[in-house]
């Protein structure tokens, strides 16, 4: 069997999911892109371990060390975009950004709006201003 063969087709799959990655919006067709990669990669160390007649097989033993990886990173990855999805209603890249980009501008500015409204209020023994209490016996 000529190298030829696997070498293409590993190409061929490794930009399919280049492609997937570049142009999908749903982080779940993301992640299955990427797992196309990885066995595109595998593809290649199989054929490059056969072609080259190795006699510890190691470019079998590194893809099979690359699907165990691959599969927790598969596992991991499907349960932070379900919890995001249960969180934000979607698993869209973009919306997900954005949504992440309005979410750090808020808390500043509610923030600086909580420390104008408070007010000094007075309890027995304490004195509390925008959060943060002080014993009244120590000042005195």
């Amino acid at each position: 069997m000529h190298l030829a063969y696997p070498a293409v087709l590993a190409a061929l799959l490794f930009c399919t999911g280049l492609y997937g990655v570049l142009a999908r919006r749903n982080a779940i067709l993301v992640l299955m892109s990427v797992e196309l990669m990885l066995n595109a990669v595998n593809l290649n160390l199989v054929a490059f371990d056969v072609w080259l007649r190795d006699t510890l097989h190691s470019g079998q033993a590194l893809t099979l060390f690359t699907i165990a990886i691959a599969a927790a990173e598969i596992g991991i990855g499907l349960a932070i975009v379900l919890a995001v999805y249960r969180n934000r209603g979607t698993s869209d890249i973009d919306r997900l950004r954005d949504t992440a980009e309005s979410d750090t501008a808020e808390p500043a500015d509610a923030e600086s709006d909580d420390t104008a409204g408070t007010a000094n209020t007075a309890t027995a023994g304490s004195t509390t201003n925008a959060g943060h209490t002080k014993n009244a016996e120590a000042t005195s």
